[in-house]
Parts: structure tokens; C-alpha cells; sequence
């Protein structure tokens, strides 16, 4: 009997401890920027504010004229980058958070 109760508290301290310590990330994209800039240059803050998004002073660096990597292989022939992938598509303009990477 006490073999069970060990085995049904243990299941739900792993659950408890497993459902606490997730972290949530949001989904990255592959993406083929022209430029990859600070969000508080001017470049951004012209894109940014032509699109209506306020960052709420938030500094992080913004993929310019930005379009995802789709096919395998690298054939993007500026800077290759990984983004938080958007919530709404900008047409390419802008992509958030980009880090620029090697594939």
C-alpha cells in the first residue's frame, strides 16, 4: 500500500516540477536580412514607426528588408539570421531580435 502512495506523490511532484520549469521562448525563424541594425538607429526607428509598432524603449536588434529561409542550404547572399518569428507579417520590412548566425 505504501509502495503506491510513494509511486502516485512522486508522479505528481514530477508533474508539478515539470510544469513550473518550462520556459517559454517564442518561435525563432531562419530569416535572409540586408541589414541587421539596433532598434534605436534611424533606419529602425523609420520602419518602426512607419508601421505603428512601439518597442516601449525596449533596445534590440531589428533585421531590415528581412525574408524567411525556407529551402535547405544557405542561399542567402546577405546576413543570414535568426529571429523571433512575428506575430504579424510586416512584409518583409523588419524582423524582431535578430541574431546574425552561420548555417
Amino acid at each position: 500500500m505504501f509502495s503506491k502512495l510513494s509511486v502516485v506523490v512522486t508522479s505528481v511532484l514530477i508533474t508539478l516540477a515539470a510544469a513550473t520549469t518550462i520556459p517559454v521562448t517564442p518561435p525563432t525563424s531562419d530569416q535572409c536580412c540586408q541589414s541587421v541594425v539596433d532598434s534605436s538607429s534611424l533606419e529602425a526607428s523609420k520602419v518602426l514607426s512607419a508601421l505603428d509598432i512601439n518597442l516601449g524603449g525596449v533596445n534590440v536588434p531589428i533585421g531590415l528588408s528581412c525574408s524567411p529561409i525556407t529551402i535547405l542550404g544557405n542561399n542567402c547572399i546577405d546576413i543570414t539570421t535568426r529571429c523571433d518569428a512575428p506575430e504579424m507579417d510586416w512584409g518583409g520590412l523588419l524582423a524582431i531580435n535578430c541574431i546574425p548566425i552561420t548555417l
